[in-house]
């Protein structure tokens, strides 16, 4: 099956790109870094094609799938991993960077949903995977649109199983809590104290076979770590946990 992954140069992206292929899939790759994106092509064990792009450029998105079906055929699952998370305090965060995010993480995916979803109706099958985060629904300091726009893509997927019910076409939602990745340290650097602290991690290569497992299920939803389902389960009592635990940010950060 032709698989259409965004975010696919390092971390989770990365590591999906490797599994994905081992299993038998056909990929394309989207990200905006040539390099590392051909660099995770030549790790791939089977057809593989890069395709670099800005996937915050509303007019780059749109003609993306297309692209991509011209390089490999129709696209049989998309998975909407491309991201970015800002840390900073919303009155000092900087308008065009917060809508960029949101761009990039809740109006790129349905967009990428947007267009493939005629074709996956008219063959009668296909998948949309959308990685969100658990910061859906246990909000991380600091991060007002990042959790903003997980919270809005999980939202979406809700709604569109329940309009999809009646067809072949399955969505699938990933919440990962922590991972170590490059953006998961990089996060991390922007704050005094390391607000996980005590909490699970996970890694993006066991994330990936996870995933791949999820998929052939047909599961509607992950959780990982499996820690961090608490957070939808128990989500008042989290965020008035939240309330209490001493966050600084690193203002050199």
């Amino acid at each position: 099956m032709h698989v259409l992954l965004t975010g696919a140069s390092s971390g989770i992206g990365a590591a999906l790109a490797r599994v994905l292929s081992q299993d038998g899939h056909v990929l394309t790759l989207v990200a905006r870094r040539q390099a590392l994106l051909d660099e995770v092509a030549a790790s791939c064990v089977g057809p593989t094609h890069v395709l670099p792009a800005d996937l915050t450029d509303p007019v780059v998105v749109e003609g993306l799938v297309a692209a991509a079906e011209a390089l490999a055929g129709p696209v049989d699952i998309l998975v909407n991993n491309a991201g970015i998370e800002y840390v900073g305090a919303t009155a000092t965060m900087d308008p065009d960077v917060g809508e960029r995010l949101i761009r990039l993480n809740t109006l790129t995916p349905l967009r990428l949903i947007r267009s493939v979803l005629p074709g996956m109706l008219a063959r009668g099958k296909g998948q949309i995977i959308d990685v969100a985060s658990a910061a859906a629904y246990v909000f991380p300091p600091y991060g007002t649109h990042y959790t903003a726009s997980k919270a809005a893509l999980a939202a979406a997927d809700h709604q569109l199983r329940w309009e999809l019910r009646k067809t072949p076409i399955r969505v699938m939602t990933v919440y990962p809590g922590p991972v170590r990745t490059e953006m998961g340290t990089r996060v991390l650097g922007h704050y005094r104290t390391d607000p996980s602290k005590g909490l699970p991690w996970g890694n993006a290569d066991e994330l990936a076979q996870r995933i791949l497992h999820a998929m052939k299920r047909g599961d509607e939803e992950i959780f990982y770590p499996r820690f961090y389902a608490l957070s939808r389960s128990f989500a008042r009592l989290t965020r008035f946990i939240m309330r209490f635990i001493p966050v600084e940010l690193r203002h050199d950060a």
